[in-house]
């Protein structure tokens, strides 16, 4: 009855990161990593590892982003120069990452996505225009060799915690780069297939995907990623950006409650 309850429970999981992946422009690493390594024991499940959630949320993220991605550029909200400036550099940096991340301990993945995840935290709650958010993907520009180091600078540290990057590549492209909320999250989805592809690719080779798990999430994840990108197509974008601030916060806050019970425990 175990595995059942657990598939069942990933599916589930799958569909709430799915929908929030492609509303908000995430690949769902930001959601499914503390779903998936904190909700199994609510239900007497047992728990997946950090390293073996980190192959699941890279996987998961992967799928859900390549679906909302379609609908993005249908829509023309993303940008092709800023897709192959920051991603290439994302691309290069996270495959290296990712391999990386064989040798390193639990503890320490948990602590890089503590950080990251309070960064990107902290920069969405810092006042910001909505004046062009709504403008297409061709209208925008941006500059490029500080894209470039932006890219290279967070891909490694994404690689090492299996995340495509959009819970702190969001607020680098709203804050620093400077670019519309709407073209900002269609983009990443783009750009996320550059740094996942990477990662995902790192984790098989180094044997830390469960392919039974992973199916069970993309189940849930494949179709609700492309209703969750209807969805954020008519929403408010002021509404969106507080949405991914609390989701974003939330996350936050869970890790770095686990990370210092932990240490003073």
């Amino acid at each position: 009855m175990m595995p059942v309850l657990l598939y069942l429970f990933l599916v589930a999981a799958g569909g709430l990161g799915g929908f929030l992946s492609g509303m908000l422009g995430i690949g769902g690493g930001i959601i499914m990593f503390p779903l998936l390594l904190y909700m199994p024991a609510l239900f007497g499940l047992p728990p997946l590892g950090v390293k073996g959630i980190t192959g699941l949320t890279m996987t998961q993220g992967f799928f859900a982003t390549l679906t909302a991605t379609f609908f993005y550029r249908r829509e023309r909200l993303i940008s092709r120069e800023l897709v192959l400036t920051l991603g290439l550099a994302l691309f290069c940096s996270s495959l290296a990452g990712s391999l990386f991340s064989k040798g390193v301990g639990d503890g320490p993945l948990l602590e890089i996505y503590g950080v990251l995840a309070l960064f990107a935290a902290i920069m969405m709650l810092v006042p910001r225009s909505y004046a062009r958010d709504d403008i297409s993907g061709g209208q925008v520009s941006f500059n490029g060799p500080l894209a470039i180091f932006c890219g290279a600078a967070t891909g490694f540290l994404l690689g090492m915690v299996g995340q495509g990057g959009a819970f702190i590549i969001i607020p680098i492209m709203l804050y620093i780069l400077k670019i519309p909320l709407r073209v900002a999250l269609g983009s990443m989805l783009a750009i996320g297939l550059f740094s996942a592809t990477a990662g995902i690719a790192g984790k098989i080779a180094t044997g830390q995907v469960r392919f039974g798990l992973a199916a069970a999430l993309l189940a849930g994840a494949v179709p609700m990623a492309y209703l969750g990108g209807k969805a954020g197509r008519k929403a408010n974008t002021k509404f969106l950006r507080w949405l991914l601030a609390g989701v974003i916060s939330a996350s936050a806050v869970y890790i770095w409650v686990d990370i210092l019970g932990k240490v003073y425990k």
